[in-house]
């Protein structure tokens, strides 16, 4: 009698807790346990004997996992159901060898098996092709169009505006005023300064009529220019003029005094004869 040497290969330890939730079809019959995909691509490459699962637990395990998958998808429900009837009708196949002498109309086990093995290099191929397929950039999402490059050769291109009055206006505006730019220039204010104070009151009191005139106190405020430009100058007039004052008064050229807060600031020309009234 003649032995036919089996491959060996070490198996690796069952698992005992399988995720209810996966996507793949994990089988656990005498002689193997692991997914669907590798049982019949095992079976193909006779590393698994199909004679020695049972169809019955195949059966039961299938029905389970179809229970899970219904509420996932159907799609993948259905494709292990396609592979689930291949492995049970290819076993049947191999379970019952023909008898001597009968021609059989249909597939044998042998032709059974190399057909289920094109069938899974075909769908191995689809599966790369549309991996491929996803993983090239897409329109839109991984590469956007620049400009009009999105557009077809010939395709007119219509542009409609929406506005109103106002937004024209507005946009003509604009574009007048960026035609037409204008140099800023800072506005001065005609304030009176401290030397044309000083001048003034100098002027003023060096034209007093000689005598007693000349040592009277006069209200600082007489010698202010009148308000006919409006407060500000008014208000500059003044404390230029005081300044002028105390700069004359350091020069020994005018005296000054105010009675109490607030009081009217005096002035007058020095008089070295009068020092008693100082």
């Amino acid at each position: 009698m003649e032995t036919v040497n089996q491959p060996s290969f070490e198996e690796d330890p069952p698992r005992e807790n399988v995720p209810a939730d996966t996507d793949a079809l994990v089988v656990s019959v005498d002689g193997y346990e692991g997914p669907i995909d590798l049982l019949l691509t095992m079976a193909r490459d006779q590393k698994v004997d199909l004679r020695q699962i049972s169809i019955l637990a195949l059966a039961e395990q299938y029905l389970s996992f179809v229970e899970r998958a219904r509420a996932l998808r159907i799609e993948l429900a259905a494709d292990y159901l396609v592979m689930a009837a291949w492995l049970a009708y290819l076993k049947s196949k191999l379970l019952l060898p023909a008898r001597p002498g009968e021609v059989e109309e249909e597939l044998t086990g042998e032709a059974l098996a190399e057909a289920l093995a094109f069938q899974l290099q075909r769908l191995e191929a689809m599966q790369k092709a549309a991996k491929a397929l996803f993983d090239r950039p897409r329109l839109g999402q991984d590469r956007l169009p620049v400009g009009l490059a999105g557009m077809r050769e010939g395709q007119a291109v219509k542009i409609k505006w929406k506005a109103g009055l106002y937004e024209i206006l507005d946009a003509y505006a604009a574009i007048a005023h960026r035609a037409n730019p204008k140099t800023y220039e800072v506005k001065t204010w005609p304030l009176m300064s401290m030397d044309e104070a000083a001048r003034r009151l100098a002027d003023m009191i060096g034209h007093m009529p000689p005598g007693q005139w000349r040592s009277l106190w006069l209200a600082l405020d007489a010698f202010v220019p009148d308000a006919a430009d409006g407060p500000l100058n008014t208000r500059s007039a003044l404390a230029s003029t005081l300044t002028a004052a105390l700069e004359m008064v350091k020069q020994e050229r005018m005296d000054l005094r105010q009675e109490g807060l607030f009081a009217p600031i005096l002035i007058r020309t020095p008089d070295r004869n009068a020092a008693n009234d100082t």
